[in-house]
């Protein structure tokens, strides 16, 4: 570690010297490496602040961010876990609307006419009443009495979606957690990546000035010198690379997070050691039927679109309500009689409706059987993508243990490559291919880890959930 910070201070104050190159020393927080991120914008909210409640940052306070707390402010802060919410509670009320018509109706009227003497209504309709002068008030109310399961049927489909919709908000959030956990570790991943290639061009940009420094002496050739800026050159194209990718990989995790603003973490790394998947795929595939939400709201809107058939289909049936109405007419025409009173029972019999009710309720069946055939579908997707995933984290666990081996080969083999080049047993070409073996086998050790982790929360989504 003290050999990679000493080649590290080299680094830079050669670079500062001889290149001129502001862009390879970090001297802007936002190039920072994100171990070295800090608040420095004071007026801005920070993820920090928000959990605690602050609406102002605290200057020169460090971030510190699990995969732990990032779900938390996501869960907090995602717009769209908010509008899967509100679309779930706006479905509940839409089984109220439903639910209304089953409850007594009931209505206040306030009527005041000043008509013509012996005015009659001779236009718009076959009855012909004489319209009186008065000023009346009155209640009407009705009640269902039964329409033969119509509206029952509607409320069980109304209350049905209103699970589907409770299903795909917990689909909402399954799907922004997961997107929030690639974010962390692709963060994690692209910053570890970072730091090989600050190391690698330290130790090319080491090399570089030893060469130089030899073939001034007419130790070494110009060739020698030539492929040593070629390898250093690479190593900082690799840099920038690695540093492009390193902000956007923080400005995805501000974004799945809710910030609109590019907020500055210190992530911090899993604790916990990385364990095998499970041995078996079965059992994950069984659970996933069980508990993955989309299946869960795929069988509710089934088991509502079975019900919406049925309220259509009872459409053709007779309607009976029951009917009251009393009221009183305290200014009024000497025709007009003083307080007024009725009940009545009421039959509604459909006899045709150019085949209205018969339509709609083939419709309706006929998109429940297409209803089924996507829960079907979904199930053989689910099963699907289940096994991959399954395989993914398998072949996950094995990587990291087969990265670390082929990085410590590699480090040894350039031990040995550098060793052979001081004692002039070999040319430079061999020490290159070398350090290029490396640097590929660092930067795939270090990606290893984080592949993994992402792997095994993939799996826990397709599964049983974050």
């Amino acid at each position: 570690m003290n050999r990679k910070c000493i080649i590290l201070s080299y680094f830079v104050s050669c670079t500062v010297a001889c290149l001129g190159q502001s862009t390879l020393v970090l001297q802007n927080p936002t190039d920072a490496p994100l171990g070295t991120f800090s608040s420095s914008q004071p007026d801005e909210e920070s993820p920090q602040s928000a959990r605690n409640g602050e609406s102002q940052r605290i200057p020169g306070l460090v971030i510190h961010l699990s995969v732990k707390d990032a779900e938390t402010i996501a869960l907090k802060n995602n717009p769209a876990i908010s509008v899967a919410r509100l679309s779930a509670l706006a479905s509940q009320q839409v089984t109220r609307e439903v639910r209304s018509t089953l409850w007594p109706q009931a209505y206040a009227n306030l009527t005041a006419v000043d008509a013509h003497s012996n005015s009659r209504i001779t236009a718009g309709g076959l009855n012909n009443p004489i319209i009186y002068t008065r000023a009346a008030g009155g209640a009407t109310i009705s009640q269902l009495i039964t329409d033969f399961g119509h509206t029952t049927n509607l409320v069980a489909s109304a209350r049905l979606q209103a699970n589907a919709d409770e299903q795909n908000a917990a689909a909402t959030k399954e799907d922004v957690l997961l997107a929030v956990d690639q974010a962390f570790y692709h963060a994690l991943q692209t910053h570890a990546v970072l730091r090989v290639a600050e190391q690698t061009v330290a130790s090319r940009q080491l090399l570089a000035d030893q060469v130089s420094a030899l073939t001034k002496s007419k130790l070494k050739s110009d060739l020698d010198l030539s492929f040593a800026n070629v390898n250093l050159a690479q190593a900082k194209l690799l840099y920038l690379d690695t540093l492009n990718n390193n902000k956007a990989a923080m400005a995805g995790l501000s974004a799945i997070l809710g910030y609109p603003t590019l907020e500055t973490f210190e992530l911090v790394n899993d604790t916990e050691p990385l364990t095998p998947p499970p041995a078996d795929v079965e059992p994950l595939i069984a659970d996933a039927f069980a508990k993955r939400p989309e299946i869960l709201a795929l069988e509710f809107e089934s088991e509502s679109a079975e019900k919406l058939h049925q309220a259509d289909h009872d459409q053709m049936f007779p309607t009976i309500s029951a009917l009251a109405a009393y009221g009183d007419s305290p200014v009024r025409d000497d025709h007009v009689y003083g307080p007024y009173g009725a009940v009545g029972v009421n039959m509604q019999i459909p006899v045709f409706t150019g085949f209205l009710f018969s339509a709609k309720s083939h419709e309706t069946d006929l998109r429940a059987q297409a209803m089924r055939q996507r829960l079907t579908d979904l199930r053989n997707r689910i099963s699907r993508d289940v096994r991959t995933s399954w395989l993914a984290a398998t072949t996950g666990f094995d990587r990291v243990s087969v990265s670390e081996q082929l990085l410590a080969q590699a480090n040894q083999a350039l031990d040995l490559a550098q060793t052979r080049y001081k004692l002039g047993l070999s040319s430079i070409v061999e020490l290159s291919q070398a350090q290029l073996q490396q640097t590929q086998a660092e930067i795939g050790s270090a990606q290893a880890g984080y592949e993994y982790r992402l792997a095994l929360s993939l799996l826990r989504y397709q599964t049983t959930g974050l």
